[in-house]
């Protein structure tokens, strides 16, 4: 049996404005229809002998992850909660200690999920040589078959042929880690043919993973530990404790025991594999024009030549741009050279220094029972669009800065507001006065769309106070 192990605290910063701190790129659809999170279950589809994944991702993310599986009919069989980012190797370790308190002897296919692989048939085949080695207290990593000098990847040098112990199957001894090298090295790796990139995705039993990193980082073993043992259930998550997880080392588990073992090897893929860390990234896993364009939206072009243009909520016009990249959402507009795009995480840095509200999240914010998006913003009063998902409920709350009005535009609500509850239906309304105990229910079968008009003198979101939640969040 293998359980999928899928990584999905990452932040994504290189692709702003679309992935944000609360709405990340494993979230977003940036290939096609689905997001990178449903296809990295998804390309598990079809093989034999593959459990429901253990999933790790970061407590704000829990309700979209848990919406996105559903979406695609997987049903996790554990969803982490990290309270914060702590690097690949406490992950692994989390998640080898859950599997190994039912199986020891379970094999781990840890995946993040943020990455694109063309040729699923190719990868599917490389988990399961993999999986031999595993069965036989390997630790396996899988190179990618460079295709170009690369330098936004680390590498492995490949060493030795080992094969197992029938003999009917081959990988690679793992010689070395190499971090992201200079252009004149890079293409040096390529040539010598013993260097890949290195994927992020491993394979190992669970036991074997738990017993290497007691040997080379055993902190890291005993803080993960002590999460598991005080975390708490909570619906349909587990929360790691706090303060042991905090106190764990971040270090990844390459630096923590694949640089360090003496029983690692790589399985060498060629698969059309991308991490689309960044914005040419992305350029390189879509369609293009004759002329190299990727025009993605509303997009019109005039003398353009090897851009990636991508509109979300208006007309973008260029002319004469070559070897630039265009991002526009609905609050936001990114303009870069492509020899520039590696600072779109330091510019993404320079906003939360100054607390910009977008590098944390989209003009639409996504909640467990819908989502809100921004219309207008003005002096003393703020305009909403609210979507409730079909039998969803916000908190019981009251505000103590702020009145609203709320206009009923699709579907039906139930309302609370003090002691009465009463039923709006299209183009009915209702005012919540400034401190009266409310709510917002969806009693259809439809989604709710409520246009919320706010008036008073703070209109934060961090004016609220929940007296009931059937999501079990806290105030802000």
């Amino acid at each position: 049996m293998i359980i999928p192990v899928i990584l999905a605290g990452g932040s994504g910063t290189r692709l702003w404005p679309f992935s944000r701190e609360l709405y990340p790129k494993q979230l977003l659809p940036l290939v096609d229809d689905r997001t990178l999170l449903q296809n990295t279950v998804l390309r598990l589809s079809g093989m034999e002998g593959i459990a429901d994944p253990i999933v790790l991702c970061n407590e704000n993310h829990r309700f979209l992850v848990a919406e996105q599986f559903r979406a695609v009919n997987v049903r996790p069989a554990s969803i982490l909660l990290e309270p914060v980012g702590r690097n690949t190797a406490p992950a692994v370790a989390v998640a080898a200690l859950h599997a190994a308190a039912a199986d020891e002897q379970v094999v781990l296919l840890v995946l993040p999920a943020d990455h694109h692989i063309e040729d699923v048939r190719a990868f599917q085949d490389a988990v399961q040589v993999g999986a031999r080695f595993a069965r036989e207290d390997y630790l396996i990593t899988f190179g990618i078959v460079p295709d170009a000098p690369e330098t936004g990847y680390g590498y492995i040098q490949g060493g030795d042929r080992v094969r197992t112990s029938g003999g009917d199957l081959e990988a690679v001894k793992i010689r070395k880690f190499v971090e992201k090298p200079d252009p004149k090295t890079a293409r040096e790796y390529v040539d010598s043919g013993s260097y890949f990139w290195n994927s992020g995705m491993f394979l190992f039993r669970a036991s074997r993973i738990l017993a290497e990193m007691a040997q080379f980082a055993p902190a890291v073993v005993e803080a993960c530990r002590v999460a598991l043992e005080k975390g708490v259930p909570d619906l349909d998550f587990y929360r790691l404790d706090s303060e042991a997880f905090h106190a764990c080392p971040g270090d990844s588990i390459d630096y923590a025991v694949m640089e360090k073992t003496q029983s690692g090897v790589m399985i060498p893929l060629s698969a059309g594999w991308n991490d689309l860390g960044s914005w040419d990234a992305l350029w390189k896993a879509q369609p293009k024009d004759e002329r190299q364009n990727v025009s993605l939206g509303d997009v019109l072009v005039h003398d353009v030549e090897r851009c990636y243009i991508h509109s979300t909520s208006r007309m973008v016009a260029a002319i004469g741009l070559k070897d630039h990249i265009v991002v526009e959402t609905s609050d936001a507009v990114l303009i870069s050279s492509w020899d520039r795009v590696q600072e779109v995480k330091s510019l993404v840095q320079r906003m939360k220094n100054g607390d910009r509200e977008e590098a944390l999240t989209h003009r639409k914010v996504y909640r467990p029972w819908g989502s809100y998006e921004g219309l207008n913003l003005g002096d003393r009063f703020q305009v909403k669009r609210l979507t409730v998902k079909p039998g969803a409920k916000l908190s019981l709350q009251r505000h103590h800065h702020r009145a609203e009005h709320w206009v009923v535009v699709h579907g039906t609500a139930l309302v609370t507001n003090n002691d009465k509850q009463f039923l709006l239906t299209e183009n009915e309304s209702t005012y919540i006065p400034l401190g009266a105990v409310h709510r917002l229910e969806n009693p259809g079968k439809i989604p709710l769309e409520v246009i919320e008009i706010q008036t008073g003198s703070y209109l934060g979101e961090d004016d609220i106070s929940r007296l009931e939640d059937v999501y079990r969040r806290v105030s802000n």
